[in-house]
């Protein structure tokens, strides 16, 4: 146990270290090890955990620098150095710009002065081998993108050091980086909706704990001040090992001691897990507290259902930004009224919804009939729900082009559960069915 102690203590020094680390400066895991007296195994794990914080980056050619972590509130713009990733390129000069942000990329296939009306300060021009036109775009204050796998002039690469700015070259065509971009583009936008626990906790007061050897008069005490009825019993490393709620506490006298009383190994969370996630924890565990913590454990805050529930109901009043797989799926149908008012959906297969066969995904089959039924489920009762199993039946293979009508027909609800089938039909003809139970997240 000590020296399980000891080498977590040596994790925590070297994230320490490398938070106060001057942004800009570079770090190595040997150096690390060397300075902090540790092992290249520790410090190489103090690194990437640095880099999933976003302390740290890695570029080519250039290492793993110390970058300033930006708050998930702010614009989730693609950097040059994000670029060089996702296009798969490599720098030719100018690397000191790397950190700096994208505005927006422009396509060169025009005449240099047509061009030049096209390129600001903290764009990024797509153009092939034309060393003209590369000059052009960082006098204006642009970086490059050279496709095709070109290079440029030493003059071009001398003009990207003295400017700072990136001079990229990469070997797939312009169409191919331009969507790659793109799809980057939409998937930080996406990533950026998707709301986290560390989204809701910086909002939140100093956290108030209690230890196996608090008595029940420090319970009742934080009870008072805080108008909490759950707190989280950490040991004197901070970690959490237990829950204690006043249902737990109440027949104790107030000179006991609650370790007796303590909820032990309870369910948590870590700041990086979605808060979907968290409610759908929550709601399969049948608990409404749930504490996060680090890696090693160490309580960071906690959070409860009905923070949960409203955060999310919030990001849901947010634009739409980007679209998923559930998204474009669900896009292509429309919903109607049956004659005893029950909601119904009906849309068209696309072909992006087929197999090599040329018949629909039964996956996306599948997330049709998910999606509807949650939808009519939230329609009676108002609340969201999770998918606690399903069983379907697939009955005639859907085609290319085929209207489907998908009809949920609910048969029991709860405060807790909706049981419903789910039949599709095509031309009057079921071709799909399933058996559905969800779980409400929305219950107290």
């Amino acid at each position: 146990m000590d020296g399980q102690e000891e080498n977590v203590t040596k994790h925590e020094q070297l994230l320490q270290h490398i938070e106060q680390l001057k942004v800009g400066s570079k770090i190595s895991v040997r150096g690390l090890a060397r300075e902090l007296g540790v092992s290249e195994g520790t410090a190489y794990r103090a690194v990437k955990e640095a880099e999933n914080f976003g302390l740290v980056v890695t570029k080519e050619r250039i290492g793993t620098v110390r970058i300033e972590k930006r708050p998930r509130g702010m614009s989730e713009q693609l950097t040059f150095a994000d670029v060089v990733t996702i296009v798969e390129g490599h720098v030719l000069g100018g690397s000191d710009g790397l950190a700096k942000p994208l505005h927006k990329y422009v396509i060169g296939a025009m005449k240099e002065q047509a061009m030049a009306r096209y390129i600001d300060a903290g764009s990024l021009l797509i153009v092939g081998n034309r060393d003209n036109a590369h000059s052009l775009a960082l006098e204006q204050g642009a970086g490059v993108l050279i496709t095709g796998g070109f290079g440029t002039s030493r003059e071009v690469r001398l003009l990207a050091d003295e400017l700072g700015l990136p001079i990229i070259s990469s070997r797939h065509d312009t169409f191919t980086v331009a969507s790659m971009i793109n799809r980057a583009i939409f998937d930080r936008l996406i990533k950026k909706k998707i709301m986290l626990v560390e989204d809701i906790i910086g909002q939140k007061p100093r956290l108030q704990v209690l230890k196996v050897t608090s008595s029940a008069a420090d319970f009742h005490k934080l009870v008072a001040e805080t108008g909490d009825h759950r707190f989280p019993v950490v040991d004197e490393w901070n970690r959490v090992i237990g829950i204690v709620s006043l249902k737990d506490v109440s027949e104790l006298l107030e000179d006991q001691s609650i370790e007796k009383c303590v909820v032990r190994r309870p369910v948590t969370a870590s700041l990086q897990t979605s808060l979907a996630s968290a409610a759908q924890i929550m709601t399969w565990e049948g608990i409404d507290f749930l504490p996060i913590v680090d890696r090693n454990r160490k309580l960071i805050a906690s959070i409860t259902r009905k923070e949960v529930l409203q955060a999310m109901r919030d990001a849901q009043k947010q634009p739409q930004l980007g679209e998923t797989f559930d998204h474009l799926i669900w896009n292509g149908f429309a919903e109607e009224r049956g004659e005893q008012n029950e909601l119904m959906f009906h849309g068209f297969i696309i072909p992006q919804m087929a197999t090599d066969l040329g018949t629909i995904s039964e996956g996306v089959l599948l997330n049709i009939m998910t999606q509807a039924g949650r939808r009519a489920a939230w329609d009676v009762t108002g609340n969201d729900y999770v998918v606690d199993n399903v069983t379907t039946y697939f009955v005639h293979p859907v085609q290319i082009e085929d209207q489907i009508l998908v009809r949920p027909v609910i048969l029991e609800t709860s405060r807790r559960t909706c049981k419903m089938d789910i039949v599709i039909t095509r031309e009057g003809n079921v071709v799909c069915k399933a058996v559905m139970t969800l779980q409400s997240i929305d219950h107290g």
